[in-house]
């Protein structure tokens, strides 16, 4: 397999993982890098970098990032945003992995760009429930913080180091699910 489909591949998953934070942040990023020249998209994802969709993402995640900052919404939006994450996912994705054959490429964008996103967003929203049961929603707003700036991060360095962000992202996931499995196997057992 040729590098540069690799590191497109690696891109795509790293934004689908920022996408599990925050559904619109990569999507906003990514708009703003493609319209200034800065990220390529694959064909038929051209419209990411056009004015029209800079708008709409820079709204979506002003919305979005003001709503979870609301105790106890932010919980209710995590279901919306969990399927949404998957299919934004899924589509950041696709739009990276260009110059390949159309089945593995929309496999790969299904399999590993929806699981990153499913994944990050599942681990965001166990937290942010177990935030709202142990302090009644008041610890809410700095994890909002820290996810908003996990996504902005996250994205950044995908987009200027994908290789190194990929893999720090893969080890972090490794452990924040280790460390979750876990902690539910010790309470369950006592």
């Amino acid at each position: 397999m040729d590098w540069d489909i690799l590191l497109s591949i690696a891109i795509g998953i790293g934004l689908a993982a920022a996408c599990g934070f925050r559904v619109f942040v990569p999507l906003l990023i990514m708009s703003v890098a493609s319209h200034t020249g800065h990220l390529s998209l694959a064909g038929g994802f051209e419209w990411i970098a056009s004015t029209p969709a800079l708008i709409a993402f820079a709204c979506a995640t002003t919305l979005e990032i003001g709503a979870y900052y609301i105790p106890w919404i932010d919980n209710l939006l995590d279901t919306v945003s969990t399927p949404a994450a998957v299919i934004a996912g899924i589509l950041v994705t696709a739009s990276q992995v260009a110059d390949m054959d159309p089945l593995f490429a929309w496999s790969v964008a299904i399999i590993a760009g929806g699981g990153a996103a499913g994944l990050v967003q599942g681990l965001t929203a166990v937290t942010r429930g177990i935030s709202s049961m142990t302090t009644g929603g008041l610890a809410n707003p700095i994890l909002s913080t820290v996810e908003a700036g996990a996504s902005v991060l996250t994205t950044v360095l995908v987009i200027l180091i994908p290789a190194v962000t990929v893999f720090a992202i893969l080890v972090l996931l490794f452990f924040a699910a280790r460390r979750i499995f876990f902690r539910s196997a010790s309470v369950a057992a006592a």
